[in-house]
């Protein structure tokens, strides 16, 4: 099951299983709204509202992003970065005890499968500068401007 959310990002497909959320994506601005059709993805929707308004800051929704146990492992990794904050691809293959990592863990990153609330946007280069973000770099820079400012 899925539905199709505006947000000031562009539209956003939330993907769900029965139990837990599988799949947050951008999609292009064309994209009509499609309501969500089930508790969990009407959750999903209030939760990503909040955010967006500026609300919540930690989300509290079931995950189930499918990928290797390495992925895995990364995209934990992700959810303990706090808002507002950044982290370094080194940090994070430094936090999985795995510290000479950071191109898997860059690999890992770009292959998230749930946007946002996963946050992989508030993964940076070791220099600070803006590194890929599979949702596009202005998006990212608007996260993380919008996790700044709000």
């Amino acid at each position: 099951m899925h539905c199709i959310i505006s947000s000031p990002c562009g539209p956003l497909r939330i993907d769900a299983s029965p139990e837990a959320i599988t799949g947050i994506h951008f999609l292009n601005e064309d994209t009509l709204a499609l309501s969500p059709t089930s508790p969990l993805l009407m959750n999903a929707c209030a939760q990503l509202d909040a955010y967006f308004s500026g609300r919540l800051q930690r989300f509290t929704l079931p995950l189930a992003p499918q990928g290797t146990p390495f992925q895995q492992q990364v995209w934990r990794a992700l959810q303990h970065i706090p808002w507002g904050e950044h982290r370094s691809y080194g940090d994070i293959a430094g936090a999985i005890g795995n510290p000479r990592a950071m191109r898997a863990v860059g690999a890992a990153n770009g292959r998230n499968p749930i946007a946002i609330v996963i946050p992989c946007h508030r993964v940076i280069g070791a220099n600070g500068s803006l590194t890929g973000y599979a949702g596009g770099l202005e998006r990212k820079r608007w996260l993380l401007a919008h996790e700044t400012n709000a």
